[in-house]
């Protein structure tokens, strides 16, 4: 097993590759259980790591899901069951749970296993069976994202942030929803965005995962029909949220030596993989927003700048999300996300195309696998393996994926920076 070298009394940290992704379908997988969802992902990615990879090309293991205790009745021991009975055994393996974000923290501790040379080669795999015929108790699961102590600390914020809510909609919606669009009139208050311009993002998204053979949702929608759809809490409607979904993803991560060992053929560089939490700030404006934060950071260790990024997968769980994401990472000015998107600057063909797999609002979003389909998608681009949705010359992208909701913003956020070979 490589370990990091000592450079001038220096320790030098090891390089960290993307070897292999793999990823299922992501929709309603009534006839396959969370396991083997996961076992799917797993199957596909060794197989994409290398020429003849098995499961025992496994130095570590993390196993990445929110659901398997609440929904499944199995918790504390789920990857340790899920992986042994496909041979990845004998091994560490770490259950992960960190909200919508725990696909991507798997992937940051996998990384700092392999930057660290405590393992060659590191396996991550995120996974969720949401559709188990009881929508309530699916949709009850939402409320851990938030301080359940508090309600009424929740309300408030909310209240703070988007003001009273006079046209909430037709409920039947989590409390996430509530969240988004609270941030969203806040920033409709601040800069002006409108509702045409967050449907506008709703609708490219819709249209880029047309040709995703993987994605949820693969019907084309319009700006008007996104905005005449059924209404959530304002400005939100349906198509403009993701989907409860089921689904896996995974990626094998390993160090050059590993590399060496599982034959890889086409290996994307992690530049960066960076996670952050909230801070106590004035959340009247959305500077030191914790994206922004962890962007920085994350542009800083990798020695790029937004400039940079040739392509971006953005959480967007709510279309407003990408509004202001796109902001918080610096691939569009302050104010401007709602006027980019409905420009076209961030559709395939644009300047900076953002949720090339259709994103999470229609892509889906099976919350422990989210983050690892992100990365899915960013090494296909890298790859140039997207087909009628590759982005022409894609040679640096960036995953944003948040997590929760904390005293006015997301709980923790990753950023991760991919670079072709």
């Amino acid at each position: 097993m490589t370990r990091s070298l000592m450079e001038g009394g220096a320790v030098v940290a090891n390089r960290v590759w993307v070897a292999g992704v793999g990823m299922t379908p992501f929709g309603i997988h009534r006839e396959h259980s969370n396991y083997e969802l996961a076992r799917w992902s797993v199957r596909e990615v060794l197989s994409d790591s290398g020429r003849g990879v098995g499961p025992q090309a496994v130095d570590v293991a993390f196993f990445a899901s929110t659901t398997n205790g609440i929904l499944h009745d199995q918790g504390m021991i789920s990857g340790e069951i899920a992986l042994r009975e496909m041979g990845i055994q004998g091994v560490p393996i770490y259950n992960v749970e960190n909200a919508c974000a725990t696909g991507a923290t798997a992937f940051n501790l996998a990384a700092t296993f392999i930057r660290a040379g405590d393992a060659d080669v590191a396996l991550a795999v995120g996974t969720e069976k949401m559709h188990i015929g009881d929508a309530p108790r699916t949709m009850a699961l939402f409320n851990q994202g938030y301080d359940v102590s508090r309600p009424e600390l929740l309300q408030d914020t909310l209240h703070q942030l988007g003001g009273s809510d006079d046209d909430a909609g037709d409920g039947n919606r989590s409390i996430f929803m509530d969240i988004y669009a609270a941030m969203a009139r806040q920033h409709m208050r601040l800069y002006g965005t409108t509702a045409e311009q967050i449907a506008a993002v709703a609708a490219k998204n819709h249209r880029h995962a047309v040709d995703n053979e993987r994605a949820h949702y693969r019907k084309a929608m319009t700006t008007d029909e996104v905005l005449s759809a059924r209404k959530l809490s304002y400005p939100l409607t349906v198509p403009m949220c993701a989907p409860v979904t089921d689904g896996a993803a995974a990626v094998v991560l390993c160090s050059d030596e590993g590399l060496r060992k599982l034959r890889t053929a086409h290996p994307v560089e992690v530049l960066a993989s960076v996670i952050g939490t909230g801070t106590d700030r004035d959340i009247t404006t959305f500077d030191g927003h914790i994206s922004q934060m962890v962007s920085t950071a994350a542009y800083e260790r990798a020695g790029v700048a937004p400039a940079d990024i040739d392509v971006a997968e953005v959480h967007d769980a709510a279309a407003f999300a990408e509004v202001l994401q796109s902001e918080m990472l610096g691939l569009v000015p302050p104010g401007e996300g709602g006027p980019a998107a409905a420009r076209g600057d961030t559709e395939l063909g644009g300047r900076i195309p953002i949720n090339t797999s259709g994103g999470l609002e229609s892509k889906g979003h099976p919350i422990g696998a989210s983050g690892l389909g992100q990365v899915f998608e960013l090494t296909e681009q890298l790859r140039g393996r997207c087909g009628s949705r590759q982005v022409d010359g894609a040679r640096l992208a960036l995953a944003e994926n948040g997590g929760g909701f904390h005293r006015g913003e997301e709980a923790v956020t990753s950023i991760i920076i991919l670079r072709k070979q």
